[in-house]
């Protein structure tokens, strides 16, 4: 009766995580269309922090004595970003990508990646490696805002009327939003436990593989959505986005807060993580990752949970 009732509540907490992230979003976007930014930064800001939403909820709720699903969750939803939703989306649309966000924003995917790596070596995520993650996010939070501000200036002309009622929908839709996520995030990490516990499971597995996926469908829905709706540069800076914010902000607020112990299974996953990253490289000559290569990485992406689920 108990697994149930956590089976139930695992899939109403994921169900909210999705719902959260995507209210967060829609009115995110709104409110950041008002300052003139591109497509792109959008994705990459406002659409990215808000699907990172779930990933950070889920770890702030686990934090400390549940320290392995913080990790099993920022890394398997690294992994789940690229293989699930690039992947399912290169087949449903051949994505065109920027040779700009393959030459600067991709690299900067690549080296956080490399960083968590390097900062994994002695066994632990410390507090005070946390904070250099947190570090790493303000700068390229700057970064990006010096993008935004450029863009800005560049786009003077394009001015959309003041809709008052319209912010105050989006500010409510972003209220909405952070509510169904916190109390998702709940749910999710205590019943996740429960089933992990039941089912013989580690913590780090049930972090890679049903919260990952959860936390990563608001991304799923939303770069769909916005690549169906012409607008590739949102879905593509969302996933790029959300797997540096994963990194830096919610492995950084998670060590932070209590510190991250690594165990040395781990390296696997970083290994497919940045191989998963690299393959997005391969669209550096032809700027188009198409629908014979979102085969290969859903594919990839399902025989890599095979893999973890049995090893």
């Amino acid at each position: 009766m108990e697994v149930a009732v956590s089976v139930v509540l695992t899939i109403v907490g994921l169900a909210m995580l999705c719902f959260g992230g995507n209210w967060l979003v829609n009115g995110g976007v709104t409110i950041a269309k008002k300052f003139r930014i591109s497509n792109l930064v959008i994705g990459m800001t406002v659409v990215a922090y808000g699907t990172s939403t779930p990933e950070l909820a889920a770890s702030v709720a686990a934090a400390g004595e549940h320290s392995a699903i913080i990790l099993g969750n920022i890394v398997g939803s690294n992994i789940a970003n690229v293989g699930m939703v690039i992947g399912i989306a290169a087949i449903l649309v051949p994505l065109a990508i920027r040779k700009s966000v393959l030459k600067k924003e991709i690299p900067i995917m690549l080296a956080v990646s490399v960083l968590l790596v390097l900062i994994s070596i002695d066994g632990e995520i410390s507090q005070h490696d946390g904070i250099l993650l947190l570090g790493g996010l303000g700068i390229f939070a700057v970064y990006t805002l010096r993008d935004a501000i450029k863009q800005r200036e560049q786009n003077k002309e394009k001015t959309e009327p003041d809709k008052k009622s319209s912010h105050l929908k989006s500010i409510g839709l972003i209220g909405i939003g952070i509510v169904f996520l916190y109390i998702g995030a709940i749910l999710t990490v205590d019943n996740a436990v429960v089933l992990a516990k039941e089912f013989g499971l580690s913590e780090k597995v049930i972090g890679l593989t049903v919260i990952a996926i959860g936390t990563s469908l608001p991304e799923l829905i939303t770069s769909i959505i916005a690549i169906r709706k012409g607008h590739a540069d949102i879905g593509v800076g969302n996933i790029i986005g959300s797997n540096i914010y994963n990194i830096l902000m919610i492995m950084g607020v998670g060590a932070a807060l209590g510190g991250v112990i690594i165990s040395s299974d781990v390296y696997f996953d970083y290994a497919i993580m940045i191989i998963f990253s690299l393959s997005l490289l391969i669209a550096l000559k032809t700027g188009i990752i198409n629908r014979i290569m979102g085969v290969f990485l859903t594919i990839g992406y399902i025989a890599y949970l095979a893999v973890t689920f049995f090893k």
